[in-house]
């Protein structure tokens, strides 16, 4: 059988259906459509060769390293195997965009660039260590970083970008292989991945909040999502008797769960939750309201797809997603419009992955890294800024 008809064949099991080979910007409000085709990325050109820190750009585009993994910066040893990453806006001005560590044996956590605002690196620490395999995350609008542990029991915790406060656990969240958690800025609710091959699809409500309107991690109902077959993807929603897996692996404990096919990136904009699974490359799109969810780039309906290996994504004002690749061409690939075009990519880094892609808060710069850099060595990770007509 073809692989284009078993990928037909699940998505008819559900009721799912690809509008096409890629939906494009069909699923966001006529807005952002408007924004993304006066702002849209794809519409900078083809990739240049590489510049001499090894990366292919649209003309306009420049690019400069700003950490190494195991390099002293203010004191601070930029950690190995950087993964997911955001940026926050400084009180003072600038920015600060954090960085996970993908590192096992109570050698992961989480470090921090800081930039004024003139874009100068001009600090660098931790803002938490001693966990484990910390993969992706979630920045929240309560301006809080979420890092999540990829092991059989990993937690969330919740960081301070600033290296203000302690970072906290999240138990709420659960005990499970998290990849990343996505916050919906409207109903304050958080969407969460599991990066398992029979992974699943979860939700938290909180029960309370406080004074500035923001949800309590510590008290709350985590859920797991069950497409309902032959329901041309509509979602219903179940409560986990145990987030904390005492009983049994939280993607277990509900036998009409749907299983995804490791999930990775997540990314919420304007009523729409985005999220990846590597084992079938798709992005899926899951609208909040109508609780309904569908396939919004699926690599199995190309013949040469431009993107594979999906893995972290981010997004732009615009309405337009950019998704890292782990493996693949190391790109950063954009998706906007229907069109699937290359924004980037490392030369010479084939062992590696693209992780944690950030704009800055002003949207003129853009931060990534090569966790592996060129030898695929953790310890070699590189991280990288792009700047340009963003």
């Amino acid at each position: 059988m073809k692989t284009s008809d078993l990928n037909r064949r699940k998505l008819l099991k559900f009721g799912i259906m690809s509008l096409g080979a890629f939906v494009g910007n069909i699923l966001l409000p006529s807005p952002v459509k408007a924004a993304a085709l006066s702002l849209s990325l794809v519409a900078r050109g083809e990739l240049l060769p590489p510049d001499h820190n090894g990366v292919r750009l649209p003309a306009g585009f420049t690019s400069r390293i700003v950490a190494h993994s195991g390099q002293n910066l203010f004191g601070y040893t930029w950690h190995a195997a950087p993964d997911g990453g955001a940026t926050f806006t400084s009180p003072e001005g600038g920015w600060v965009y954090v960085s996970n560590s993908e590192l096992e044996n109570q050698a992961g956590g989480v470090g921090a660039l800081r930039f004024n605002a003139r874009g100068e690196l001009v600090d660098a620490y931790s803002i938490l260590s001693q966990t484990n395999l910390n993969c992706a995350g979630g920045q929240t609008p309560w301006q809080t970083w979420l890092s999540c542990e990829e092991t059989d029991n990993g937690q969330v915790w919740e960081c301070d970008p600033f290296g203000h406060k302690p970072a906290q656990v999240r138990s709420s969240l659960g005990l499970f292989k998290h990849e990343a958690v996505a916050v919906d800025t409207r109903d304050k609710r958080l969407y969460l991945t599991e990066d398992q091959s029979n992974g699943c699809f979860y939700r938290y409500i909180a029960r309370s909040f406080d004074i500035a309107g923001n949800p309590n991690l510590d008290d709350g109902i985590l859920e797991v999502a069950e497409v309902i077959e032959g329901s041309n993807g509509a979602v219903r929603w179940h409560a986990l008797a145990d987030p904390s897996a005492t009983t049994m692996p939280t993607r277990r404990q509900v036998p009409a769960r749907t299983a995804f096919d490791g999930g990775e990136g997540i990314w919420y904009h304007q009523g729409i939750v985005y999220f990846t699974t590597k084992g079938d490359d798709r992005v899926w799109a899951y609208d909040v309201q109508q609780q309904r969810l569908s396939i919004f780039y699926d690599a199995g309906l190309y013949h040469s797809p431009v993107l594979t290996g999906v893995d972290n994504i981010t997004g732009n004002t615009a309405g337009e997603l950019l998704v890292a690749e782990d493996g693949g061409n190391m790109q950063i690939v954009v998706l906007s419009g229907g069109n699937v075009l290359p924004l980037l990519q490392v030369v010479g880094h084939e062992r590696s992955e693209i992780a944690g892609p950030a704009l800055s808060p002003d949207g003129s710069c853009l931060y990534f890294s090569s966790q592996r850099g060129k030898t695929g060595k953790s310890e070699d990770g590189v991280t990288f800024e792009i700047t340009g007509p963003f």
